[in-house]
């Protein structure tokens, strides 16, 4: 028997904390799972230690709960996001769990990278999991371009991909969004979230370069293959789905009184 239990996967992570946060206050009873020890706190969040590569503690952490948020993933590991994600779905199953919301990106099924091959297989597992699902694909992070910047950076010319647009959005936005779906019903795929404005890769190097106090040259290069094609094709942004209000300059305007 289930209750309106939310359990959110991933939760110590940039997006995982904001969902956390928002499902807090849902006023719904909310769980979260982690590999590591439990540590207790009066945030009146039930975490649940489990490991979704080896599949342990799932079906203990999962007894009971209505709906999961999947924000779960790791990039430098990304071949176990599927065991991983296969692992859950099986175990909610068992569970009774009625609705899986997953976080993907946009562009996962026109991009040829490797790790976007790895969401696009983890859409495909939900979609036939059996279980109630949403999907919803977002653009990327600033945090992930911060990142990126910063480890470029580390060399007087910094390489960026020419002809290439970014559209990065706020993750707490998405974070909102990803729970109002998990209030409502599974939904499939939904439509994208993307952030405010569309940016030019070397702008937005520049725009990081300037925030940072870094002088360094800016020379974007043509990438080759399909890979680069779609970039420049403009597969990684959702020009039309714009639903978000936080700007890249309001993030980096942030970060610099940190």
């Amino acid at each position: 028997m289930t209750n309106d239990t939310i359990m959110v996967t991933g939760a110590t992570g940039v997006l995982g904390r904001e969902v956390l946060e928002r499902a807090r206050r849902t006023g719904r009873p909310v769980r979260a799972l982690t590999r590591g020890k439990v540590v207790p706190d009066d945030s009146g969040v039930a975490w649940c230690t489990g490991d979704l590569t080896a599949g342990t503690g799932l079906d203990e952490a999962l007894a009971g709960v209505r709906t999961v948020i999947h924000c779960a993933s790791d990039i430098r590991h990304f071949k176990n996001d599927i065991p991983g994600f296969q692992h859950l779905l099986e175990a909610g199953k068992r569970a009774g769990v009625e609705h899986v919301v997953n976080i993907s990106i946009v562009g996962v099924d026109r991009i040829p990278y490797p790790y976007y091959r790895v969401k696009l297989a983890g859409e495909r597992l939900l979609a036939a999991s059996g279980i109630g699902w949403t999907n919803l694909r977002a653009t990327q992070f600033p945090a992930l371009l911060d990142l990126a910047f910063g480890a470029l950076s580390k060399l007087p010319v910094v390489l960026v991909p020419s002809g290439t647009d970014c559209q990065p959005v706020d993750p707490g936005e998405v974070a909102d969004r990803l729970v109002e779906l998990s209030l409502g019903a599974p939904g499939g795929q939904v439509p994208d979230f993307a952030g405010p404005t569309v940016y030019p890769a070397a702008g937005l190097a520049k725009d990081w370069l300037r925030a940072a106090g870094k002088r360094r040259v800016v020379l974007p290069v043509y990438v080759p293959g399909r890979i680069g094609a779609a970039w420049r094709a403009g597969h990684l942004t959702a020009p039309a789905q714009a639903l978000g209000r936080r700007t890249w300059e309001q993030y980096l305007a942030e970060q610099a009184t940190r």
